[in-house]
Formats: structure tokens, C-alpha cells, sequence
């Protein structure tokens, strides 16, 4: 029987399309571009910051939902730490 083998081009291509593992100390992937968009004041949930200002009526979302300061939508207009209630 005699054996075929492949030409090295035809291997180094095989080996270079591999999928490869992340290794465990490499640097944690970037931040998608929709989690940077969630503002910090609103952690139940993603509320982009202003500009556009939003209203209660904008959000789809549960309410009343918990606000940390700074609150640049106004939602928690009693500052109780709750907002659109």
C-alpha cells in the first residue's frame, strides 16, 4: 500500500484555517458597543444615556425600576431610588 500525502501548501492552509481556543491569560475580550451604550444609573436594565432625554412612557421595561445617581433622565423624580413609580 502505498501512502499519499498532501502537499505542504495544502497543509499549512488546513492549519492556519483551524479554529484556535483562547488561551487563559489572554486579554479578556473588548466591550460590545450596545453594552456601552447602558448608563450606569440604571443597572436593572439597558437605558442609553442622553441625548435623546427619555420619558417613562419610552421605556419597555419593568417598572418602577431601581436609579442610582447621577439620574439624567429624571426618572426618579422623588429620589427614592425608584424610577418611573
Amino acid at each position: 500500500m502505498k501512502l499519499r500525502f498532501a502537499p505542504l501548501p495544502f497543509l499549512a492552509a488546513l492549519l492556519l484555517a483551524a479554529p484556535r481556543t483562547p488561551r487563559a491569560d489572554a486579554e479578556p475580550a473588548p466591550v460590545p458597543a450596545a453594552a456601552e451604550a447602558c448608563h450606569a444609573s440604571y443597572p436593572d436594565f439597558c437605558i442609553p444615556p442622553p441625548p435623546p432625554d427619555l420619558n417613562c412612557p419610552n421605556i419597555r421595561g419593568p417598572k418602577p425600576f431601581r436609579v442610582r445617581a447621577p439620574d439624567p433622565h429624571r426618572f426618579d423624580r422623588d429620589r427614592d431610588g425608584w424610577g418611573c413609580e
